[in-house]
C-alpha cells in the first residue's frame, strides 16, 4: 500500500501522464440524447501498471450503441488478494463483458440489471474460473425517452446534479458494516464461506434527465472519502458543460480530492461516521482504489 503522502503537485503530473481518459467523443450520437463524459482515477498503490479500463481492482467501462450511451463501474473486493487471487480480474472481466454486450442486438436500453446479470453469468460460465468478488454499478441513458435507468449492488454508486441540487443518489447496499453487497465465484468449496448476491438484488432506478445534467458514477473510494456536500460544491460548477476539456479538470479534481482525504489520518470522513454509526470508534479517510466517470447530458 502507498502509504506516503504524495503532493497535489505530483499528483497533478501523474493525472496528466497516466489516470485520465478523454473519451472518443466518436462513443456519442451528436444529434441525439448522449453523455460528454470523461474518466478519470487511481489505484490505491501508485506502483500498480496502468490498463485502460483499471484503477487497481476498480474497473469502468464507458460505451454506446444507437439506442443508448451506458456508463458502469465496478469495484473487486481487495481481500482476495490475500489468497493470491487477483482481486481485479473479477471487476475488469465483468466490465469488460458489459461493454461488448451493449453492442448485442438483444440489449435492452431500459434493463442494466439483466445487463449485468448476463455479464456475470458470463463470468460464470468461463472456461477457466476468475474467482473473486466485486460491487457493480451500471447506468444507462435511454435516447428515444431521454431516460436514465440504473442498477447498483454494493458500495460503487451514481449521484446526478440538477439546478445546484443532488436529485438522485444511489444507495449503499451493506450486509453489515464495510460488507456491501457483492457478485462473487469463490474457490471450490467455499461457496457457503462466502458472500455472494444475485445481480436481481442489485438496487434499480429510473427518471427523466434534462440537457445539462450532472452525473458522476464512481466506486466508494470516492464515495468514502468525498462528504456529500463537497461532491455537491465541485459538480454544480460544471451543469451545462460541454467541453470535454473542463469536465476532465473537473474529474480530475474529484480523484485527486478523494486520494488525498483517502490519507488524511484526522478527518471524519464519510467512512468513519458510518463506522461509528456501527459503535466503531474510528477517525480518517480509508485508502483505496479511486474510479470517477463524469459525465453531462446534452440532448
Amino acid at each position: 500500500m502507498q502509504s506516503s503522502i504524495i503532493t497535489v503537485r505530483a499528483l497533478s503530473r501523474i493525472l496528466r501522464n497516466k489516470f485520465s481518459t478523454l473519451l472518443d467523443p466518436t462513443l456519442s450520437t451528436a444529434n441525439q440524447p448522449h453523455f460528454v463524459s470523461v474518466v478519470c482515477g487511481f489505484p490505491k498503490d501508485l506502483r500498480k501498471t496502468y490498463k485502460l479500463g483499471k484503477f487497481g481492482d476498480d474497473a469502468w467501462f464507458a460505451c454506446s450503441n444507437s439506442q443508448a450511451d451506458v456508463i458502469g463501474v465496478a469495484d473487486g473486493v481487495g481481500g482476495w488478494s490475500r489468497y493470491g487471487i487477483d482481486a481485479g480480474e473479477f471487476s475488469s472481466f465483468l466490465m469488460r463483458t458489459c461493454e461488448r454486450l451493449v453492442q448485442n442486438s438483444n440489449f435492452n436500453p431500459q434493463l442494466p440489471v439483466t445487463l449485468l446479470s448476463s455479464s456475470y453469468h458470463e463470468l460464470l460460465d468461463h472456461k477457466k474460473p476468475i474467482l473473486g468478488s466485486s460491487t457493480a454499478c451500471v447506468l444507462i441513458l435511454n435516447r428515444e425517452t431521454s431516460t436514465i435507468y440504473t442498477a447498483n449492488i454494493g458500495d460503487s454508486g451514481f449521484m446526478i446534479v440538477r439546478k445546484g441540487e443532488i436529485v438522485h443518489r444511489s444507495e449503499e447496499q451493506q450486509h453489515y458494516f464495510n460488507t456491501p453487497f457483492q457478485l462473487s465465484l469463490p474457490p471450490p468449496g467455499n461457496a457457503n464461506r462466502v458472500l455472494s448476491d444475485a445481480p436481481e438484488s442489485a438496487d434499480t432506478h429510473s427518471f427523466p434527465v434534462k440537457d445539462g445534467d450532472v452525473i458522476l458514477v464512481a466506486t466508494d473510494g470516492v464515495f468514502d472519502n468525498v462528504p456529500n456536500d463537497l461532491l455537491l460544491e465541485t459538480l454544480k460548477g460544471i451543469e451545462g458543460e460541454k467541453d470535454e476539456v473542463k469536465l476532465q479538470m473537473t474529474a480530475n479534481t474529484i480523484a485527486l480530492m478523494a486520494r488525498q482525504l483517502s490519507f488524511d489520518r484526522a478527518f471524519m470522513s464519510p467512512f468513519a461516521k458510518n463506522a461509528r454509526k456501527s459503535n466503531i470508534n474510528t477517525i480518517g479517510g480509508k485508502p483505496d482504489d479511486i474510479t470517477v466517470v463524469l459525465a453531462t447530458v446534452n440532448l
